[in-house]
């Protein structure tokens, strides 16, 4: 099975990936584009749910919890942070639009008893992660130091002609507080739209081992390995992580190989 989920030009589901579909336990992705007052309605059953709006405006009800016209970014590459509302388990969603938007759901299980909020901009943290030919600039939206079950939720923005999650670096075994296990999703943005990606995923032994060009909206699956990902030159690379796994902790362990580097 490939590890790259093609995003589609139109349509009001952009990509999907459920943990059915990726084979694993934890981690649900879907995109979605969405016009003038249309509509999107779900029941978060077992789940929680992190909905960011990635541009445009909408209104989001959760149950008896209601926020109207959030939203304020025209693109994701947008020097701004997203709004975005968690939502736990066993919960009625409606998402409705106010001219043109995007949004992406990120899932995983959920037990429990926390309230829905509204995550305003204000709330998410930005960095600035490497130097050189490997800044990238970071925006935590649904960090480990704010409450969820499973979820992590990070948004990141590289510029052309640089590296991210680089050095190569993992987190598939549960070997805490050296290397936590977390299943990945990367959904992948391109300024300008008709540029590419190069996305990574390997293991130690090789036994997993796949290179890929990614395109606007489309997304990586990271069941395990080390997922490095390069920009070339002249387009810009926006992604969206989705992380989670039996502990809610991000630890990560670089490629031997690699961490010379940051030894410079």
């Amino acid at each position: 099975m490939s590890l790259l989920v093609k995003g589609q030009a139109q349509g009001r589901e952009i990509v999907s990936v459920t943990p059915q579909s990726a084979n694993w336990r934890f981690v649900g992705f879907a995109a979605y584009r969405l016009a003038a007052a249309e509509r999107i309605r779900f029941d978060t059953a077992e789940r929680e749910v992190c909905i960011v709006v990635l541009r445009g405006v909408v209104s989001v009800q959760a149950g008896d919890h209601a926020w109207k016209e959030i939203g304020e970014r025209q693109s994701v590459f947008d020097q701004s942070s997203p709004y975005a509302v968690y939502v736990p388990h066993s919960h009625a969603v409606t998402i409705s639009a106010h001219g043109d938007a995007e949004i992406a759901v990120c899932s995983a299980p959920g037990h429990g008893s926390l309230a829905a909020r509204l995550i305003e901009p204000g709330m998410a943290k930005r960095s600035v992660r490497g130097q050189g030919s490997n800044t990238r600039y970071v925006c935590d939206i649904l960090p480990q130091t704010e409450p969820a079950d499973h979820l992590l939720v990070v948004e990141v923005v590289t510029p052309g002609g640089h590296s991210s999650s680089y050095p190569p670096h993992k987190h598939d075994t549960d070997n805490l507080p050296q290397e936590s296990s977390l299943e990945e999703t990367y959904y992948h943005r391109l300024n300008p739209p008709q540029g590419f990606a190069f996305q990574r995923v390997y293991t130690d032994d090789r036994s997993l081992d796949e290179s890929m060009a990614v395109e606007n909206h489309d997304v990586v699956m990271v069941p395990r390995g080390y997922h490095p990902v390069v920009a070339p030159h002249g387009y810009d690379s926006y992604y969206l992580n989705v992380m989670a796994g039996p502990r809610r902790e991000w630890h990560f362990k670089n490629d031997p190989a690699h961490e010379w580097m940051l030894q410079r």
